[in-house]
């Protein structure tokens, strides 16, 4: 398909004594949309997390296995993991815009990682990071105005944009238009498709039909083992798994 941006070799996920990812193999390509599936509780967002190590703040959850990312693996013990969550962005579920303003919520990254020299430098990363994310043109008048006055699917793209200010290389998404209307939900599709000319997206979602809009490659979750990943169009017309196939037409 690609270069592989990284690969997982052996994952395995606990939360205390319950194991919820068994020995997860794959690898996601650079520069593709990377969709997992799957029904509810099958460990794919629980995945996603490992990714960026989200999971580190779950109490008692522990993982065993390597994710290499760029010849890295960032599960070792001397990973920085705020640098490596610059690296890999996430967007969540329901857009969670901090309560201030458009401008600094997209500055507070770059802030934190000294990523500027200057105030004009920080007001090019705003801008750029908002046009991007197909929004600069509807918040150019109000950036000093509170992010939370924004519509459900502008949120969401300002927390997109938020992501890119730190100049990721990943973008972690977990349905991220769950919440979001279909014209809204049909912008932040578009702009998914633009952002994997620069970026490597990884997307958990549980609409079917997004996943075969969006994606170049599946992975199916289910009971946290991952039954089967491969290209896009490939799953959706000939799963090599029964599970898979069952999964796809409603049956499971």
């Amino acid at each position: 398909m690609s270069k592989s941006k990284i690969i997982v070799e052996n994952l395995s996920l606990f939360y205390g004594k319950h194991q919820a990812l068994f020995d997860i193999n794959m690898s996601i390509p650079e520069n593709k949309v990377s969709a997992f599936i799957g029904p509810s509780g099958c460990g794919k967002s629980s995945f996603l997390r490992c990714l960026n190590r989200m999971n580190d703040l779950v109490r008692n959850a522990s993982q065993k296995g390597r994710i290499i990312l760029d010849e890295e693996d960032i599960l070792g013990k001397n990973v920085d993991v705020v640098l490596l969550r610059a690296r890999v962005g996430m967007v969540f579920q329901k857009p969670n815009p901090f309560p201030k303003s458009v401008y600094d919520n997209i500055a507070y990254g770059p802030r934190l990682h000294g990523l500027f020299f200057s105030k004009k430098e920080l007001d090019e990363i705003v801008e750029t990071s908002l046009q991007r994310a197909g929004l600069f043109e509807e918040v150019k008048d109000r950036l000093y105005s509170s992010a939370l006055g924004l519509s459900g699917g502008q949120q969401q793209r300002l927390c997109i944009a938020r992501a890119i200010a730190v100049n990721p290389e990943v973008i972690l998404m977990d349905e991220p238009t769950s919440s979001l209307d279909p014209i809204a939900t049909a912008r932040v599709e578009e702009l998914i498709d633009e952002l994997k000319e620069q970026y490597t997206i990884a997307l958990v979602t549980h609409n079917l039909q997004q996943a075969a809009r969006v994606s170049q490659k599946v992975s199916f979750f289910h009971k946290g083992i991952l039954v089967e990943s491969g290209r896009t169009s490939h799953m959706f017309t000939n799963p090599t798994d029964k599970r898979t196939q069952d999964y796809l037409t409603g049956r499971l």
